[in-house]
């Protein structure tokens, strides 16, 4: 695992570095890589905290346990019908506010 002792002071300096600048097409790459990692994480352990097994939860959905488990691990995106299911079968919602300016 790299570490750097927690001495990064400008992160978007490491990410422009190590992945391109902001909106390259290696840049946005990474960004979807990150978003469908942390979207798997979240929904991991929302059905882990309802005591749900990736089969029960796909057969509450219709999929397989499969499509439930590349989900959870980032290797794709749910659709938003999907992830709304999810979210329903989890007995979880979903808000939708406007920012208080």
């Amino acid at each position: 695992m790299e570490t750097n002792n927690h001495k990064i002071s400008d992160y978007s300096a490491v990410l422009a570095e190590k992945y391109g600048a902001v909106d390259s097409p290696e840049r946005n790459q990474f960004n979807e890589e990150a978003y469908a990692f942390y979207t798997g994480q979240i929904l991991k352990d929302a059905r882990k905290e309802a005591k749900m097994t990736q089969s029960e939860l796909a057969m509450r959905i219709n999929a397989t346990k499969s499509y439930i488990s590349r989900i959870e691990n980032g290797v794709i995106i749910p659709s938003v019908g999907i992830f709304y299911r999810i979210i329903n079968a989890l007995g979880m919602r979903v808000e939708i506010v406007k920012p208080i300016i």
